[in-house]
């Protein structure tokens, strides 16, 4: 790597390191992927992805990395959906590397397409969550943390970022949206589970022809929280039949499930405010017009 710090400055260190990692592999033309808030993204040889964190502080830099390879190898084993597995990691770098899964994110396909395909990815998706939130919790809470922040603290940030926002949200929503803001949020006391815990539709992979879920990436936030939480966000980002569709995939009792769907919706609700927020801050129009889109649902006039 050419220069101090874990960030690679030219594509040419990139491809250096996947030599080095992988001796005898034929190392094919390296291009940006991507940049978000957590990390940088590289395509290598058109199967690899190879990516570097952004966190600055090199003893939790390492840590992060260290642990979503090991989160990513025991989801592997355990995921009814593709998982990024590990190729190589490099910690001190902030560095993961694993082969890219196929198909194309479903936050890119047309909302219309996502209408007429998103109870079925759902299904598929249910089937994954129903699948992590019966395993056992107490390995995964010694692997990856809790991350159970109180209803009425969603509901407070919610009411901060949607401060920040407002001015973007139709007329038609805000007085629904100002209603629930008002409102008393869910009685806390749920059962753990260990989930995704960052299940939007940026990281569901899907093929455009078949239909199919091809992959669930960006397991970095994944933890011990809310089961409801991963499901709220199937609701925010595919609506009401797409939640009826995880749901009932789900081994609960009746009971259960009704709760969750409470539970979820909530998430929904708040959650939006925050992707909304970001993609006005960083220019990512998908972010906004889904989040615009999503209020006919979260917030019917």
């Amino acid at each position: 790597m050419s220069g101090p710090g874990p960030m690679p400055r030219r594509l040419d260190d990139v491809r250096d390191l996947v030599a080095a990692r992988l001796p005898g592999r034929r190392v094919g033309a390296v291009r940006l992927l991507g940049q978000g808030l957590d990390n940088v993204a590289y395509e290598v040889g058109g199967e690899l992805i190879v990516r570097f964190s952004r966190e600055a502080d090199p003893v939790r830099r390492a840590a992060l990395t260290e642990r979503e390879a090991r989160v990513l190898a025991a989801v592997a084993a355990l995921s009814p959906l593709p998982v990024p597995v590990p190729a190589f990691a490099v910690p001190e770098q902030g560095c993961l590397a694993y082969p890219k899964l196929p198909g194309v994110p479903l936050a890119d396909m047309p909302r219309r397409w996502r209408e007429t395909h998103g109870a079925p990815i759902a299904e598929a998706l249910g089937d994954l969550l129903a699948v992590l939130h019966a395993d056992p919790v107490e390995p995964w809470a010694e692997l990856v943390g809790v991350d159970d922040q109180p209803p009425a603290g969603w509901l407070r940030e919610a009411a901060e970022t949607y401060r920040a926002v407002a001015g973007q949200v139709p007329a038609v929503h805000r007085r629904a949206v100002e209603a629930f803001l008002d409102a008393a949020p869910p009685r806390d006391g749920h059962r753990r589970v260990f989930s995704h815990n960052d299940l939007g539709i940026e990281h569901v992979l899907v093929d455009p022809a078949g239909r199919a879920v091809t992959g669930v990436i960006d397991w970095s936030d994944a933890a011990v929280c809310d089961p409801a939480y991963d499901l709220g966000l199937v609701y925010r980002d595919l609506g009401p039949a797409a939640l009826r569709a995880a749901l009932g995939r789900r081994r609960d009792g009746a009971g259960e499930v009704a709760a969750l769907a409470v539970r979820a919706v909530f998430y929904a609700r708040c959650s939006v405010f925050e992707d909304l927020a970001y993609g006005l801050h960083t220019g990512r129009d998908a972010y906004t017009a889904n989040s615009l889109t999503s209020l006919a649902w979260l917030f019917a006039a």
